[in-house]
């Protein structure tokens, strides 16, 4: 009998090592149905995958979820794909390792690039594409980011500190919201929701779970993007939903507005007052967005260029 996957930890299954054409790819894999293949963000690795999985989908009951964890990142290592292109490589063949022909992709942040080469370099594996918060051209990483990673990449070889760090987002998660989320109003809010509150604590614990083997990863991603050339997104024939907050100061809204224009059959979600944690602040409404993409089986036409700004209720077409 397979488990029902809403009742799973947040962190979702054990994670497992999956011996691919282009090396070992760890992820997490559970369920059954139409499968959802889930890409983090930077300082990620499966746990944050599955939780990107938990959060956009109201429920996971009737879906096989499979979170990656992209090369550098926790088990899988840096020299399986450093690329974006190498790693939307690196997913296809894991998919070829567990016989899975098509997916729905959701992708966070710096998944980004490797979601939307994927979505361009395998287009009869990408049933829908779902685009949160996420890097999708040339990215200089802010400042306040690069100082945070540097601290990071000290602290961890600390002995026993990330572990210490991990208590303290546990047991005090304002502090770490409100870094991401400095609106008091928004950040109580957003606490308070029944599920948006435990994904936001569990995503801030994560981090310092494992932490230094998150950071080859991260450190890969920053350099990447810094020189990234243009992505083929003009080439994804995948339906395609971007969400992004008009706060974002970490990937800045202009990212959303580009790839939206160059992808045929995309729509976009442009949340007024989110910043780059957006799919936690707006939980509910990015959920209902999301959910006609997560349970594609063919491909739809739907309306191109449709941006929603979630704010007072108030829609733009352009």
């Amino acid at each position: 009998m397979t488990a029902n996957l809403d009742a799973l930890p947040l962190a979702g299954p054990a994670p497992v090592s999956v011996q691919t054409s282009r090396g070992a790819v760890q992820c997490a894999i559970a369920g059954e149905g139409p499968t959802i293949l889930a890409i983090h963000g930077g300082m990620g690795g499966y746990d944050q995958s599955w939780l990107l999985a938990r959060a956009l989908a109201t429920t996971l009951g009737d879906k096989r979820g499979v979170a990656v964890s992209r090369p550098g990142y926790l088990g899988s290592r840096l020299a399986v794909g450093a690329s974006p292109d190498e790693q939307a490589d690196v997913h296809a063949a894991l998919l070829d390792a567990l016989g899975i022909a098509s997916v729905a992709v959701v992708a966070v942040s710096a998944g980004g690039p490797s979601a939307l080469q994927f979505a361009a370099r395998h287009p009869s594996r990408c049933r829908s594409l779902v685009l949160v918060s996420a890097c999708t051209g040339r990215l200089q990483t802010p400042p306040e980011i690069a100082a945070r990673l540097r601290m990071m990449r000290h602290l961890a070889r600390l002995p026993g500190l990330p572990r210490v760090l991990k208590w303290q987002a546990e047991r005090n998660p304002q502090a770490g919201a409100r870094r991401a989320i400095p609106d008091d109003a928004m950040r109580e809010r957003t606490l308070r929701h029944p599920a948006a509150g435990p994904l936001l604590r569990a995503l801030q614990s994560s981090a310092f779970e494992h932490l230094s083997a998150r950071l080859p990863g991260t450190v890969n991603d920053i350099a990447q993007f810094a020189a990234l050339e243009q992505l083929p997104a003009g080439s994804i024939s995948a339906p395609t939903l971007v969400v992004h907050g008009r706060a974002d100061n970490v990937v800045p809204f202009s990212h959303a507005e580009n790839v939206c224009r160059a992808i045929p059959q995309a729509k976009l979600l442009a949340l007024a007052d989110g910043g780059h944690v957006s799919l936690f602040t707006h939980l509910d409404v990015v959920r209902e967005q999301a959910a006609p993409f997560l349970n594609a089986r063919e491909r739809a036409p739907l309306h191109p260029h449709r941006i929603e700004d979630r704010n007072e209720g108030n829609i733009a077409q352009i």
